[in-house]
């Protein structure tokens, strides 16, 4: 299994670019909201066995942003409890989010990486993340 800075260096190889890198701090928090936001509305089991998975994912890579990660999912999800027509918000702000996701990619002039590997699409809101608590100075 790869570590997680491998799993970062890879995934940072195709975010490069200023603009790209700012769409994917907003777009890729939005898609997690909605996908929880899609499955919560359909089913509270779907979502819980979801999170489970990932967050093994998460946990078996680095103990600490697991945690975050999880807090920050449980955030999401009491946010997403108060929103009315959750699902069809949730797939306008996922289809909105992707599509700036491509934007940002055609401007990189790089392929999105969970097109080599699926499980990159839970390494982006990790990368995110991972960032985001280095220039807080909460990581090294």
């Amino acid at each position: 299994m790869k570590t997680l800075q491998s799993w970062l260096d890879e995934y940072a190889q195709s975010h490069q670019n200023q603009t790209n890198k700012k769409i994917h701090f907003i777009c890729v928090p939005l898609i997690m909201f909605s996908i929880l936001g899609i499955t919560l509305s359909i089913s509270i089991w779907i979502t819980l066995v979801l999170m489970i998975i990932s967050f093994l994912f998460y946990f078996r890579l680095h103990i600490i942003l697991g945690i975050y990660m999880l807090v920050i999912s449980f955030i999401m999800l009491a946010v997403l409890m108060q929103i009315p027509y959750l699902f069809i918000v949730s797939v306008i702000i996922f289809i909105i989010s992707w599509v700036f996701q491509f934007i940002g990619h055609k401007i990189e002039g790089k392929k999105p990486s969970f097109l080599k590997d699926l499980q990159f699409l839970l390494i982006g809101p990790l990368w995110v993340l991972d960032y985001t608590l280095q220039k807080l100075g909460w990581r090294k």
